[in-house]
């Protein structure tokens, strides 16, 4: 195929989708938006239980539709044979399969690894689940805030001695969906070298505790002499460096390097602490730190206003941001003009804004016009193109209640 014809990076790769809610779908999502083709198996009679998930219009869910957009939807019930075995003639004709059941359940439908590859040596089977196929706790039930928890990451949210507050988002479950693509494109690349197939193992718990940047390191290098600990409003090991408060709102400023923080300082008319003993490098002004939070506030405070104070900062390229709401963002220059937040259309729900396509590629400028499913909608296609199935056995399949759809 030449390369000006293909849709995206992934045109051609076909994926058979058991995911619901969000870190399995993510990993599918973002293999949809890239050109895959994903076959997302819905379990009868409902199928993914987000189509439930508020916002609610016109019977259509807006989280269901930001998680599925550009997947086929087949609904089956894998209980009853010929459920089973149009799961097994599909396996052949897929590249990847994503599921994210609990460890075990993929199994007991008959779909573990070991049985997949004997259908098919070449696939690549990723599994995502909250604490992995292994160790004491795979068997827990678990969502995001469940792995975040135990990864030491909720304990360093909030005030110090006051309770932990997690974050109101899905960064783990996303994160964890992107952990597992970068997966599924390597074994993809590797399946391309050698021809061998792959099984992957992603986590939620293993993907959040990736994300320690100073706490683990610096725990076992000091023999635990040093603790990660809450901080509040400001990253412990680096000062000026977290929220302050603003005339009408907060501001984020990271001027703990030396260099910065002698610029900060002739922005605030204080040149001289720019070189003042108390403050002359990081150290230094971690022990003084409530001082640099005072004279940082009091100089915000004088400011004419909260945006003057953040326009002051850029153009001196003092890394800092002003704390926006989910609304405010939506709402921002920079995020239309690259379409960080984008309109799309759904059939049901009409115009709505959800989070763009995250990655850029140069020779596929153009995002893909995608849609979300109806409820086993593409149940014909599916046994059509993949299994040659005709229309007078299809009836037969829905009749028998192996198929179901709905129009909504």
């Amino acid at each position: 195929m030449a390369a000006d014809s293909r849709r995206h990076v992934l045109d051609g790769v076909k994926a058979l989708d058991f995911t619901q809610f969000v870190a399995g779908p993510t990993v599918t999502k973002l293999m949809a938006e890239m050109g895959a083709e994903v076959i997302k198996v819905e379990l009868a009679p409902d199928g993914d239980r987000s189509r439930g998930v508020p916002y609610i219009k016109n019977d259509r869910s807006g989280y269901f539709v930001q998680q599925n957009r550009g997947k086929l939807s087949l609904c089956l019930d894998a209980r009853q044979p010929e459920g089973k075995q149009i799961l097994r003639g599909l396996i052949p004709k897929v590249d990847v399969l994503v599921e994210n059941f609990a460890p075990g359940v993929i199994a007991r439908m008959g779909f573990n690894y070991e049985e997949v590859r004997k259908l098919n040596p070449k696939i690549i089977m990723c599994s995502v689940s909250t604490f992995g196929q292994t160790g004491p706790l795979a068997q827990d039930p678990g969502y995001d805030f469940v792995g975040q928890a135990y990864a030491g990451v909720t304990a360093l949210s909030g005030e110090e001695g006051g309770p932990p507050y997690p974050p109101m988002l899905a960064i783990g479950d996303v994160s964890t969906g992107v952990h597992g693509l970068a997966a599924v494109a390597c074994a993809l690349f590797y399946r391309d070298r050698t021809g061998e197939g792959q099984f992957i193992d992603v986590s939620l718990l293993d993907s959040y505790f990736h994300y320690h940047d100073w706490s683990v390191q610096t725990v076992s290098a000091s023999g635990g002499a040093q603790k990660a600990t809450r901080s509040g409003q400001h990253y412990p090991s680096l000062c000026p460096a977290g929220m302050f408060r603003g005339r009408d709102t907060w501001i984020f400023i990271f001027a703990w390097l030396d260099h910065h923080w002698v610029k900060f300082c002739e922005i605030m008319g204080r040149p001289e602490l720019g070189h003042d003993p108390r403050f002359i490098d990081n150290p230094t002004r971690i022990k003084n730190r409530p001082e640099v939070i005072k004279v940082i506030e009091e100089w915000l405070a004088r400011t004419p206003s909260d945006a003057a104070a953040v326009e002051m900062l850029r153009a001196a390229r003092i890394p800092s941001a002003p704390v926006l709401t989910v609304e405010q963002a939506m709402a921002h220059p920079h995020m239309i003009e690259r379409r960080t937040v984008r309109t799309i259309h759904d059939r049901l729900m009409g115009d709505l804004q959800v989070p763009g396509f995250p990655l850029r590629f140069s020779g596929f400028p153009q995002e893909l016009e995608l849609e979300a499913p109806l409820l086993g909608e593409h149940n014909g296609r599916v046994l059509t193109d993949y299994l040659g199935y005709g229309p007078a056995e299809i009836e037969r399949l829905t009749r028998a209640g192996v198929l179901h759809s709905k129009p909504k």
